[in-house]
């Protein structure tokens, strides 16, 4: 114990006789601070008081309030892990009745071994003291709850005591956290916390499990199988709610049930987690439970997410064309054409976009891929331009991630160079959420990109998030109309009605507009009736390799067969 001889601890003696507290404090009274109570309500009076008391040595037989009742009230307030309690006897048949309610060693009657007495108390309290350290190490210092490594090695001793019984691993996360600190400030959300730190650890000594704060709102349970999980989040919500004030707090739940114990302790409350962030934005459904399915789905995206870099060595990252057609005049006219990414799996062959392109964002590998499809683009471009003489451009699609990228110019402007092509050939598609992300910063990149001859599209315009004031005030050179949109504009008043608009707003600001999705001769037709400038999608061609597109510059106009 550091420092354990210069900082005198403060030790109160609780005992009736006079002469025996006279005694004890004579022995002690050099190196501790001395502190004296007659009986057992005289001694909770100090301790109500908040007195930092390191050691009581505590006499079981006393009017008033005996040592037994003294040990209860200590348990209640549960005291007895903060301030350790060596009962003091003369009577051996107490000792396993007063280690029952929490003392933690003895002193036997009469007090004629000074040495052993004091050996004791330093030893009690320079134990206390490293265990009381080890605690503030082992919890979270907001909710008091084990922090991660702790609760690891807690449900490793239940395994090992307990190896046959079934568990469950559960991780729960409060909804939309983030908007009680920015409501009722982070005070609030603190409150919150240990609200709910508090119930778990209620529902946790009810069923024999163990509660862990991982991080911010996300919490961690490991408890005996439970058969209906959603009774229990209910049951802790509603109390939570109670507790907090908050009526539209709710939790959500992640349940890996009985757990592999095969499967490593991370990956078990990964699991868990996963599920849990399945919930996210649902309000229908509080508990997801980690099953096969998910085990699947999830392996399959481990598995992209490891063989992307080999993907990317070995040319597994396809880019794939979609023609774009001038539709003004009487006969439609290739006008460009869309790149976009296949990828050749060896293991999954074709997989979607649909399926890599979010993992990818999610995890922070699309700008890599983002700038792969751009130098294939532009490769391709100078090739077409070289062997058919054609003027073509060709989009691709810039991620959130690559917008806000500081290198984003530079990079585009060292392509443009590398492969010969002017900076107009390569058409940037920036979704239309990127630009509401953030408003400012996007405004000056796009602005910066279009002063070097790149023209820019607003890609997915339509799809929620646009706004008046966002057209007016921000650079782009074209609307690429959402084809969610144009799917239903030959059988939804709403939606054609949302087309017509755009398309008038469009030409007040002299901007062309592209509709993508097309499919039908209704759609190609209305779309020619309401003054749609270009049309991409499945009506005049699927996506085809670059190969296969040499057949739209030989025969750039017209329908192809």
């Amino acid at each position: 114990m550091e420092d354990f001889d210069f900082v005198k601890r403060p030790i109160l003696i609780v005992e009736d006789e006079p002469v025996n507290r006279l005694l004890l404090a004579g022995m002690l009274e050099e190196n501790y601070e001395i502190l004296q109570a007659a009986d057992g309500r005289e001694a909770m009076r100090y301790i109500e008081k908040g007195e930092d008391i390191a050691l009581i040595l505590l006499d079981l037989l006393m009017p008033n309030m005996n040592g037994y009742e003294v040990l209860r009230a200590l348990r209640e307030r549960k005291l007895l892990t903060q301030i350790p309690v060596i009962v003091l006897t003369s009577e051996t048949s107490a000792e396993v009745q007063s280690l029952n309610l929490g003392a933690i060693d003895f002193i036997p009657k009469p007090y004629d071994a000074p040495e052993v007495i004091r050996a004791r108390v330093r030893r009690i309290i320079q134990m206390s003291e490293d265990s009381a350290a080890l605690r503030r190490v082992g919890q979270d210092p907001l909710t008091g709850l084990f922090v991660p490594s702790f609760f690891f090695r807690r449900i490793e001793r239940i395994e090992r005591y307990a190896p046959d019984r079934v568990m469950d691993a559960m991780a729960i996360n409060v909804n939309n956290f983030h908007l009680i600190n920015n409501l009722y400030g982070r005070a609030c959300g603190d409150d919150v916390l240990l609200i709910l730190a508090d119930a778990l650890k209620n529902e946790m000594e009810a069923c024999l499990g163990v509660a862990c704060r991982e991080h911010g709102d996300n919490f961690y349970l490991y408890m005996e199988h439970h058969a209906n999980p959603e009774d229990m989040l209910i049951r802790i919500a509603d109390g939570v709610r109670q507790r907090a004030g908050i009526k539209t707090l709710r939790l959500r739940m992640g349940v890996y049930p009985e757990v592999d114990r095969k499967v490593s302790m991370e990956d078990r409350f990964a699991r868990a987690e996963h599920a849990c962030q399945t919930l996210r934005g649902n309000y229908t459904r509080r508990v997801a439970v980690y099953d096969e399915e998910m085990f699947h789905n999830e392996s399959f995206a481990n598995n992209l997410l490891e063989s992307f870099d080999e993907a990317l060595a070995e040319g597994q990252f396809q880019v794939w064309y979609q023609p774009q057609y001038d539709i003004r005049g009487d006969v439609p006219v290739l006008s460009g054409a869309e790149a976009l990414v296949r990828w050749l799996h060896p293991r999954y062959g074709m997989v979607r976009p649909d399926k890599f392109i979010p993992l990818f964002e999610a995890n922070g590998l699309i700008a890599r891929l983002d700038r792969l499809v751009w130098h294939t683009a532009a490769s391709q471009v100078r090739k077409w331009h070289d062997e058919y003489g054609s003027k073509l451009s060709v989009s691709v699609n810039v991620s959130r991630i690559s917008i806000r990228d500081p290198r984003l110019e530079e990079d585009l402007l060292d392509i443009a160079q590398h492969t010969g092509i002017h900076c107009r050939d390569l058409v940037l598609e920036v979704t239309e959420s990127a630009y509401a992300d953030s408003m400012e910063q996007l405004v000056n990149t796009v602005g910066n990109l279009r002063a070097n001859g790149f023209l820019v599209e607003m890609d997915d315009f339509g799809s929620g998030y646009s706004s008046l004031n966002m057209l007016t005030s921000l650079p782009m050179d074209a609307l690429k109309v959402d084809m969610k949109l144009i799917r239903h504009i030959t059988d939804s008043e709403k939606d054609l009605h949302v087309l017509t608009l755009i398309l008038d707003i469009a030409r007040s600001l002299a901007l062309p507009v592209v509709a993508e999705g097309v499919e039908t001769q209704a759609q190609f037709d209305l779309l020619k009736q309401l003054g749609c400038d270009r049309i991409q999608g499945y009506y005049f061609s699927k996506p085809v390799t670059a190969f296969e597109f040499s057949h739209f510059l030989v025969q750039p106009t017209g329908k192809p067969a």
